[in-house]
This record gives structure tokens, C-alpha cells and sequence, in this order.
């Protein structure tokens, strides 16, 4: 069974908004930037870790924990997922980096949405994964997750390792990471931020004026979905006009089905990176 190839991470300060924490790998030299944005009661890590080897082949990647999540920045006021995406442009702007392809998982879809409708410079192109435009009565589907990922599970390491390791894919437990990094990365919800992601997540709608977007797109497409269904995520391909790749399981495709899932973001992101310009 592979190893998982994990990257060390680190403290940034966002100026005049607080320290975040931030995972890179380094891709080839010249590679496009591509950065992940993860989804509800997660962390970077948690959402992404599958991933990172695969994608860092072939770019430079860097994953941040969003307010509230994990090592992300300690909310000072209600969350608001327009903090977040102003969060990205300015991560950016610290790196240097000019622009960068993001990548939205769930919540992280309307973050991304977000980034390119307040900052589009910093923005080369998108990919969305298992979202939506406009999420409905989300909020009371996705509200359950943040109360048990922020507050039921933060208490209870056991359990997070039973659900989160089982069915991972090429997890090695004898890696020099084993399962207690899963229940260290929640020890740092804030349950309160996590709950008032799910709220935002539910008022969002992008559907005014995604159609403008001017980027290229592409989605990955959760076919067997119950949180965002298919139909929604279907929806907002088409506004944004990007090419489309389907991964035959739930909205936990990500770390319960990544043979399936990365390809797929693979495909994506080739798609997106090799229709933009720097």
C-alpha cells in the first residue's frame, strides 16, 4: 500500500486579517500555482490529503485551513464566506505569486466563486468539486456536519479515526503520519465559526452573476451526492461554462473514494491549466 505524500506545513500572517496555516508542495519549476480550498468542517488536510502527491507532480500546491477550521484564523466576528475568499487574494498577494488556479471542494466552491467575483485578478481559473451556485435549504442539510465536525467530534478522537481512516484509500497507518493527525487537525474548530459556515453556506447564491465569469472552469461532479445533489452541481457547470468530469460516489468522494476522485481533479485541473494564460 502507498504511502501518502503529506507536506509539512506553516504559520502565514495575512496582513491587517491574521496568522492562517498553509501546506505547499513544489511542483516543477515554472508550474502553474494551484490552491485548495477545502469544505465544511474540514481542514486542508483533511480535505485534501489524497491529493497532494498526485497534483504536486505536475504544479506547486498550496492548501489553507479556512477561518474557524482547524489552524486557519481565529474569528474575531461572525464567519462570512467573503472573508474567506479575501482571505485567498491576499494569501496570494503574500506568496507572490501573481495568480493561481483554485480549487473548491463544497464550502471551498463558493469561496472559490467568491475570490474570482471580488479579486478576478489574482484568479487564473477555477475548478469546482461536488458544489453548487446555490445551495437552497443547504443549510439545514450541511448544519448537522458542522455541529458534529465542530463540536461532537472535536471531543471524540476515537470515533473521528474509525470514520475518517475507513475506506482511505492507500493510507499507510505505519506512515510516519498515522491517524492521530485526523483528530489534531480538529482540535482547532471553533464549533461557533464552524455552525455559522453552514448558515453562510446556505444564504449563498452566486447565480446573479456567475454567468460573467471569465476564466476557465471546470467541474468534478459527486454523481451519488446527498448533500449538494448532482443536479445543483450540474447547474453551475453550466453557468460558468466549464468542462465537466463525474466521480461515481458521495460528497465524502475526496478521502472515501480517491481512486476515483483524484483522476478526476487531475483532469480537471489539466483542463483548466492548460486553457489559461499567466
Amino acid at each position: 500500500m502507498p504511502t501518502l505524500t503529506i507536506p509539512d506545513g506553516r504559520n502565514i500572517d495575512l496582513p491587517r486579517r491574521g496568522a492562517t496555516w498553509i501546506r505547499t508542495a513544489d511542483g516543477p519549476k515554472g508550474a502553474p500555482t494551484v490552491i485548495l480550498l477545502h469544505g465544511l468542517g474540514a481542514t486542508g488536510l483533511l480535505n485534501w490529503f489524497p491529493a497532494f502527491g498526485p497534483l504536486a507532480r505536475e504544479y506547486n500546491v498550496v492548501a489553507i485551513d479556512h477561518r474557524g477550521h482547524g489552524r486557519g484564523i481565529k474569528p474575531r466576528r461572525p464567519f462570512r464566506l467573503a472573508d474567506c475568499a479575501d482571505d485567498v487574494a491576499v494569501l496570494i498577494d503574500e506568496l507572490g505569486i501573481g495568480n493561481a488556479i483554485l480549487v473548491g471542494y463544497s464550502m471551498g466552491g463558493p469561496i472559490t466563486q467568491l475570490s474570482w467575483h471580488r479579486h478576478p485578478e489574482v484568479v487564473r481559473g477555477v475548478v469546482l468539486c461536488a458544489t453548487s451556485c446555490r445551495f437552497g435549504r443547504a443549510d439545514q442539510r450541511l448544519a448537522p456536519v458542522g455541529t458534529a465536525m465542530g463540536v461532537g467530534l472535536r471531543f471524540t478522537p476515537r470515533l473521528v479515526r474509525q470514520q475518517m481512516v475507513r475506506g482511505m484509500v492507500g493510507f499507510n497507518p505505519r506512515a510516519r503520519r498515522g491517524p492521530d493527525w485526523v483528530s489534531e487537525e480538529l482540535r482547532g474548530h471553533d464549533p461557533a465559526a464552524v455552525i455559522e459556515a453552514a448558515m453562510s453556506i446556505g444564504r449563498f447564491d452566486s447565480t446573479p452573476w456567475i454567468e460573467e465569469i471569465d476564466v476557465p472552469a471546470a467541474s468534478v461532479i459527486t454523481d451519488y451526492d446527498r448533500l449538494v445533489p448532482p443536479r445543483r452541481q450540474q447547474r453551475l457547470a453550466e453557468l460558468t461554462r466549464g468542462e465537466v468530469f463525474h466521480v461515481r460516489g458521495g460528497h465524502d468522494a475526496c478521502v472515501s473514494q480517491p481512486g476515483l476522485f483524484v483522476p478526476a481533479l487531475l483532469s480537471a485541473v489539466r483542463s483548466v491549466a492548460a486553457r489559461s494564460s499567466a
